[in-house]
């Protein structure tokens, strides 16, 4: 995290002030660009397949994907047809849109998409257009609903649902929009979301993250014996979160060391840890697995929402049709 970035969770000093004119030019095209939208000046695309929005109106970190992880599985399990799209941030492909395959890199792919299929196997197509991601996706599956991985503000696109996730922890720091701050839009947006679901917290609608056995980067298999300790190594919105999950977990970190999210791996960044425990996300690890050493480990988790966002869903999901007859 840089400087500006760390800015945004402190109290307001110089750097904040100095950013202010920027949020302010910031403000005014984004919502001049959003009521362009809102009154049909500029055209959005409408699917023939729901889309339902996964995204947040902060930067970084505040847990998307593990909620798309969960989600997926939930509409497959009332009998959906499941697609994704997603943006792909940081993967740098040939041609556009692209359907991840076992065989594409994270450094085409983008380390998120490539996690989503690592999990799930599923159809999923990546590109900065997401109205040919879409197209893509209707003409080669046979799909219910797509889940669109972030995209709450790319008006172009019509959807069906929002979810918003909010992190408990960091909420939405000074509350001011980028650069002075880490908003996207203000928190009046919430106003007309679906869904939010707070990541962490005390909050009804929420969601826990509940680690699994350390794996193999290398294998993907999971590890039998007991690690005790090992070098943290992250390239996430919040890596204090992980952290602090491996610590719960008895393990002693040896140092912690954070990359820039979405950060494209090397061998040479792990040269100065020589044979020790490496430990990472799952996220770092798609990254990883082709220089990896036999003695890196990474941490799967999987989001648990109470059962007053499943009912709040399920509800959402019947009022707009998608569950009807199923």
């Amino acid at each position: 995290m840089n400087k500006i970035e760390k800015s945004w969770y402190e109290p307001v000093g110089l750097i904040t002030l100095l950013f202010l004119p920027l949020s302010a030019l910031f403000w005014l095209i984004s919502i001049t660009r959003k009521q362009m939208y809102r009154f049909g000046i500029f055209k959005q695309f409408k699917s023939d397949i729901p889309i339902i929005v996964v995204g947040n109106i902060s930067v970084g970190g505040n847990g998307k994907t593990p909620f798309v992880l969960w989600l997926y599985d939930f509409l497959t399990k009332q009998g959906l047809s499941v697609g994704i799209i997603s943006r792909g941030y940081g993967g740098k492909a040939s041609n556009y849109p692209l359907i991840v395959k076992d065989n594409t890199p994270a450094a085409e792919a983008g380390d998120e998409p490539k996690l989503l299929f690592h999990r799930l196997k599923c159809p999923i197509a990546i590109g900065p257009n997401r109205q040919r991601n879409i197209e893509l996706l209707a003409r080669d599956y046979n799909l219910d609903i797509i889940i669109s991985d972030d995209g709450m503000q790319h008006y172009k696109m019509a959807r069906t649902i929002e979810c918003c996730i909010v992190d408990s922890e960091r909420q939405f720091g000074n509350g001011l929009l980028m650069p002075a701050g880490p908003l996207r839009e203000t928190p009046a947006r919430l106003k007309s979301v679906d869904l939010i679901v707070e990541n962490g917290g005390q909050n009804s609608n929420n969601y826990t993250l509940e680690p699994a056995a350390l794996r193999s980067v290398k294998s993907s298999f999971p590890v039998s014996e007991s690690i005790t300790n090992g070098h943290a190594v992250s390239a996430i919105g919040n890596p204090k979160r992980f952290e602090n999950t491996l610590k719960k977990q008895g393990i002693t970190l040896l140092s912690s060391n954070h990359f820039r999210d979405h950060y494209p791996y090397t061998a040479e960044d792990f040269t100065q840890f020589g044979n020790d425990n490496i430990l990472m996300t799952e996220k770092d690890a798609v990254k990883c697995s082709e220089f990896a050493k036999a003695n890196w480990y990474y941490l799967p988790v999987n989001a648990k929402p109470t059962q007053a966002v499943i009912n709040k869903l399920t509800l959402i999901l019947k009022e707009k049709g998608i569950l009807n007859g199923l």
